[in-house]
Formats: structure tokens, C-alpha cells, sequence
């Protein structure tokens, strides 16, 4: 095969691949993602995440102020590592999950600051409350798919997380650092 036509065929290759990147990520990979969080109770870290999450994305990084995404978290799926924990932060003076059951942030800009970096801005809606919201984000590629990785400190007491007797610092902190790790697809 002469030089020329393998140049051509080795081209066309990488054209065909670049191609197929260019496609949005669409989905999530459910069993390659988590939702973790990281507290302090008694001033002693603790960690925990959510079980259930269900995210509508459409994502190119190379065009990403035309990104959309929705993420919505089952709150009954939470685990703290402990039942009993579990079952008091379902509970009215928590999450109230029965009457709030999910909490869904939607993204209204997502910018690039960095190669594969970005700044998300969007709402969180969680107890009935809806504040706006932004957080760094990053961008790996992993074959067909992407990580998309990033993390936000949530403030409770912005949305009535822990009231009556839970309702200052002293046992349960202010902050809670939410971490995201989502494995996403891409479109056809």
C-alpha cells in the first residue's frame, strides 16, 4: 500500500473518531457514579451518600455553554452507615422526605474556566426551598465515556436541614460537603 493512500486511510480513522467524540454525553452510568457527602457531628468527620439519583444530561465539552443538566436526588435512598441515623434523617426535622421526597438541582450555565474545567451555575431545590447554586466541575475522558467530577458546600441551615433541637452547630455542623462523581455516555 503506497504512502499516500494509508496517510488517507489514517486520517479518515482519526476524523471518524474525532466525529463520534463530538456527540453530546446524553446518559448516566448509574453503577459507575456516585453522590457522596462529608459532615462533622461532635467535631468527628463523617461521610455518607445516596443510593438512588437520576440525572438528564446533554454535555459537550467542547461546546459547553450549550449544556443542559438535571440531577434529582431520592433522599429516602440516603446512607449515613448507620440505620438509625438513616431513619432520623428522612424525618420532618431533617429532609422531611415524605413531603419532599427529592431534591433536584437544575443547571442554567455551565462555563468553561480551564481545558475541561468549568463553573456550573444553576438551582437547588431541597425541602421546598430553592437557592442558586455554583460549583467548579471537570471534565476526564475515558474512551466513549466522560467523568464528570466536582462538589459544592452545602449550607443545611439555608435550607432547614435539622430544625427544632438539631437547629444549631454545635452537634451537627453547618457544612456539608457534597461530592459528585457521574459516568456518562454518550449520545447516538
Amino acid at each position: 500500500m503506497n504512502t499516500v493512500l494509508k496517510n488517507c486511510l489514517v486520517l479518515s480513522a482519526a476524523a471518524l473518531a474525532l466525529q463520534a467524540q463530538a456527540a453530546p454525553y446524553q446518559s448516566i452510568v448509574p453503577v459507575k457514579s456516585s453522590v457522596t457527602f462529608h459532615y462533622k457531628q461532635m467535631g468527628v468527620a463523617m461521610d455518607g451518600r445516596f443510593k438512588k439519583f437520576a440525572a438528564q444530561v446533554s454535555f459537550d465539552p467542547a461546546k459547553a455553554e450549550q449544556g443542559k443538566a438535571s440531577f434529582e436526588v431520592d433522599l429516602a435512598s440516603v446512607d449515613t452507615g448507620s440505620g438509625e441515623a438513616d431513619q432520623e434523617v428522612v424525618t420532618k426535622s431533617w429532609f422531611n422526605a415524605a413531603a419532599f421526597p427529592k431534591a433536584q438541582f437544575v443547571a442554567k450555565q455551565i462555563k468553561p474556566t480551564a481545558p475541561n474545567q468549568y463553573e456550573v451555575l444553576g438551582t437547588l431545590t431541597l425541602k421546598g426551598l430553592t437557592r442558586e447554586l455554583k460549583f467548579p466541575m471537570k471534565h476526564t475522558a475515558q474512551g466513549k465515556d466522560g467523568l464528570l467530577t466536582g462538589g459544592f458546600t452545602l449550607k443545611r441551615a439555608d435550607y432547614s436541614i435539622g430544625e427544632g433541637m438539631w437547629a444549631k452547630f454545635d452537634v451537627v455542623a453547618n457544612d456539608i460537603q457534597v461530592n459528585f462523581s457521574l459516568t456518562s455516555s454518550l449520545g447516538k
